[in-house]
This record gives C-alpha cells, sequence and structure tokens, in this order.
C-alpha cells in the first residue's frame, strides 16, 4: 500500500505516546484515512495533536478495546506497565510496538497478549521524524509469522513497505539496539577520521564527499554529517541521552547471552563522556565536540 492511500476502511488505532515520533506517526495515520486517536499525559502533546485534528485522550485505559494500538514509549518499563491497560477491555486485536525496546519485555508482552486474544509485535523503527510524518520508516520486526499478518496493514501505512522481519518476539529489538549502536560507533569514527583530514589542512566536507563514495563511505558520512555537523546546527531531533541509552543497553542485551562486543564497550565509553560532558538534552550529533577540535561550534547545552 502506498503511504499517501487511505486503508480499505477507517480503521480505529490508538497511538500511545506522543512525543517527536509517536505524535508524528499518528499524523501521518490520520491523513491516511485512519481513524486515530492520540494518548498522552502530556496536555501540551495533546493539544498538538488535536491541532492537527487527531481526537485525543489522557490514559491508555481509555482507548482499551482499540481494534489496532501503535506505542511509542519512552522505555520498556512504560510498555510493560501500559500493555495491561490496553488488553483490560475486549476487542484489541493488534498491538504494534516501535519503542526502542527491550526484548524480554516484547518476550513478556507478546505472552501476555495471547493470553487475551490480540498480539504484540515489537516493531522499533528508524528513519526519524521526516520518515514519521511521511510514511516512509523502516521497521525491524519481532514476532510470530501470525502477529506479523495481523499487523500488516499498520506496518505499511507506517513504512510504505520497508518491513524487515528479524526473527520471533523481541527480534526486533534486538537488531534496531544493534543498528543505533553502530550509527553510534560511526559517528565517532567518522568526527575522528575527518578531524585528521582537517589536521591535514583537507576541508572536511570534501573528504567526507570522497569517502562516501567509496568503500569507507557510510549513511553517516553521506548524510547525516554533512546536514547537521558541517553545517554547524546538530539538528537531527534525536538527543544525545536517548542514544547513550541505548548504546548501554545495546551492551546489556550482548551481556545477557554472553556477548562482550570490545569494540561496541568502547563506543559506549565514548557516549558516556559525552553525555557527562554535553547533558541528555544535547543533539546526538554533538558527540563530535568531545572527540574532535574542528568542527562548528556548539551552543552550550550542558
Amino acid at each position: 500500500m502506498s503511504p499517501s492511500a487511505p486503508p480499505a476502511e477507517a480503521r480505529p488505532v490508538a497511538v500511545v505516546g506522543l512525543g517527536s515520533m509517536g505524535g508524528a506517526m499518528a499524523q501521518s495515520l490520520h491523513r491516511q484515512g485512519w481513524r486515530v486517536t492520540g494518548v498522552d499525559p502530556s496536555a501540551d502533546a495533546r493539544e498538538r495533536a488535536a491541532a492537527a485534528g487527531i481526537a485525543v485522550a489522557a490514559s491508555a485505559a481509555e482507548v482499551a478495546g482499540t481494534e489496532f494500538v501503535l506505542l511509542s514509549l519512552p522505555s520498556a518499563a512504560l510498555v510493560a506497565a501500559t500493555v495491561p491497560d490496553l488488553l483490560g477491555v475486549p476487542g484489541t486485536r493488534v498491538v504494534l510496538d516501535t519503542t526502542t525496546s527491550e526484548p524480554a519485555t516484547s518476550q513478556a508482552m507478546n505472552e501476555l497478549a495471547a493470553a487475551g486474544g490480540a498480539v504484540f509485535v515489537d516493531a522499533p523503527v528508524s528513519g526519524g521524524r521526516t520518515g514519521a510524518l511521511a510514511g516512509t520508516l523502516s521497521a525491524f520486526v519481532g514476532g510470530t509469522p501470525a502477529a506479523v499478518a495481523a499487523a500488516d496493514p499498520l506496518l505499511q501505512a507506517l513504512t510504505g513497505g520497508s518491513v524487515t522481519v528479524v526473527g520471533g518476539p523481541g527480534a526486533g529489538n534486538v537488531v534496531k539496539l544493534l543498528n543505533n549502536v553502530l550509527c553510534a560507533t560511526n559517528l565517532v569514527a567518522v568526527a575522528e577520521a575527518l578531524d585528521v583530514a582537517a589536521a591535514h589542512g583537507i576541508d572536511p566536507a570534501t573528504a567526507a564527499a570522497a569517502v562516501s563514495s567509496a568503500s569507507g563511505g557510510s549513511s553517516v558520512s553521506a548524510n547525516a554529517f554533512p546536514a547537521w555537523v558541517l553545517s554547524g546546527t546538530y539538528a537531527s531531533g534525536f538527543s544525545l541521552g536517548l542514544m547513550a541509552r541505548d548504546v548501554d543497553l545495546a551492551l546489556r542485551v550482548a551481556a545477557e547471552r554472553g556477548a562482550h562486543p570490545a569494540l561496541l564497550a568502547q563506543t559506549s565509553t565514548a557516549w558516556q563522556r559525552a553525555l557527562a560532558e554535553r547533558g541528555p538534552g544535547a543533539d546526538f550529533t554533538e558527540v563530535v565536540a568531545t572527540v574532535t577540535d574542528t568542527f562548528p561550534p556548539i551552543e552550550d547545552h550542558a
């Protein structure tokens, strides 16, 4: 289904969590013809959704029994606290969780949903607020085949088809965390490499473009670095605090199965240092301020 095409009939969906990503996904679904109710305890978040024409509620209990539910929450703990409320009234068929969560939580929620006659799918997403508004996110999906099939209309609406089923319940969480820790590692590596280029009198933008067309290139060197670092804007919309959290969580998920990735552990050290120096509210691209001396000055958020 094209992200601009409405569903065959206006399906009801509750979007729980109206932050940067959840609010954008709610707007996209509303434009596509879904009957959206946005849920958030924040009056400001509800007001923003209402201004976009979206019905709002303050608690998950108010939308219990809605056929489709989309979660976009700050933590696994909130997912675990919210799902029982959603299942408290019969009628909910699909709970699709886009939270960057923990696999054990998703596995437990899968069992809870199944006991209540519903399905739970972990589908953390990538693509930022821009992708959420456009319905062009990428989803890392974990769930049983039947659960994924039931969630497909909502997945298609969010992604336009960019859906990768990576395994059973919880697998989507693992791969999303690995995606984020790789992005975090690459951002530090690109910053350090371009700092060396600058030390040799080479324009960092020229060096970034050169490597981006060769084997050392990545989406960080080709897109993120030019857009948010070399421009001096540092405005990706994703916070340093959240990235540091995801990097740490990726290492904890690794340790649960006896894996101890040495390079990723060094990445975590770098991000914890950046968190201490810049503060959790800084843009995640501001990590470069803690590993280089080259790039445009950053307003102090610490």
